[in-house]
């Protein structure tokens, strides 16, 4: 299994399509902030705007996805003349299709759903990653490709809106945070996703640290299974994803301790060992500096989500 499918597997990830957004020039969307573990995601398919999050505006075109892993509130708009006007919403069995409530003719296609991620390795792997994030896959022909092919599926589902569109919307939008997580940086943001490194021999040591993270795994163990000098295995290590070796080591320790702490019986002790951890105290400390709680507190409150 390939680390992100791995990861999306542990973060117990859920996926929705809310809005089906076909909106009119000079028109202005607010967003309001999203709930504890949740990451909205809007997909443009045709036309341009402006996605603004707090201080930050982003320039989207056809083929542009921003998911914003904080779920901050924020806004969407498309350029006009005159003031700005709001957005009016019909109700449907699966999601709702909101336009523009001057009416006209829709200068953007927009697909507006969000993400809910699990407390533990979903936490550790959203709050990982850049807010926003912003990806297009209009870059290249072979993304482009696949994001049209995806994008004719969720046209046609939102279009017939009928038995099983709900599971097929929320199937193809996982599928939409895949291809994310595993795009590498582009010239249109410059944020770094860790998930996505482009040198082979950085994302061979981020594989190997995912699937066995309690080895011993010294800086001079994987600069050599790099085949680099320790000091350029560092400066790529960190230019590839973002973090320095020892940040992403703990992070992905914890993220392999949540799920023992919710699917086994282990005890605490017993996991931090598997984890990595040589002390009980040290790996308690890591858990809760990161998680904001102690593994026996996480464990009461979220393993039965694991049976």
């Amino acid at each position: 299994m390939d680390s992100v499918s791995r990861l999306l597997r542990l973060a117990r990830l859920r996926a929705d399509l809310d809005k089906h957004c076909l909106l009119g020039a000079g028109t202005r969307m607010e967003v309001a902030a999203h709930g504890e573990r949740e990451a909205p995601f809007h997909v443009l398919l045709e036309g341009t705007c402006r996605l603004q999050v707090g201080t930050v505006l982003l320039d989207l075109r056809p083929g542009d996805v921003v998911m914003i892993p904080s779920g901050a509130s924020h806004r969407v708009i498309t350029d006009g003349e005159g003031g700005p006007t709001g957005t009016a919403e019909t109700a449907g069995d699966v999601f709702v299709t909101t336009r523009s409530e001057h009416g006209g003719e829709p200068v953007i296609d927009l697909f507006c759903g969000h993400y809910t991620f699990d407390a533990g390795t979903g936490s550790l792997l959203f709050a990982s990653l850049p807010d926003p994030v912003h990806v297009s896959f209009g870059q290249s022909a072979e993304s482009d490709e696949v994001l049209r092919m995806l994008s004719a599926l969720m046209r046609g589902e939102a279009r017939r809106e009928g038995e099983g569109t709900a599971a097929i919307l929320s199937a193809l939008c996982t599928v939409l945070l895949a291809m994310v997580l595993r795009t590498a940086r582009g010239a249109t943001t410059g944020t770094t996703l860790w998930t996505a490194a482009a040198d082979g021999r950085i994302a061979s040591a981020v594989e190997g640290m995912l699937a066995d993270p309690g080895a011993d795994w010294t800086i001079e163990r994987l600069s050599r299974t790099a085949g680099m000098s320790r000091a350029t295995f560092l400066r790529h290590f960190t230019r590839e994803t973002g973090t320095t070796v020892g940040a992403f080591l703990t992070r992905a320790r914890l993220m392999a301790a949540a799920e023992l702490l919710t699917t086994t019986d282990a005890t605490v002790a017993a996991v931090a060992g598997q984890v990595g951890y040589y002390s009980e105290s040290a790996f308690s400390r890591a858990f809760r500096a990161h998680l904001g709680t102690t593994p026996a507190r996480f464990r009461r409150e979220h393993a039965l989500r694991g049976v």
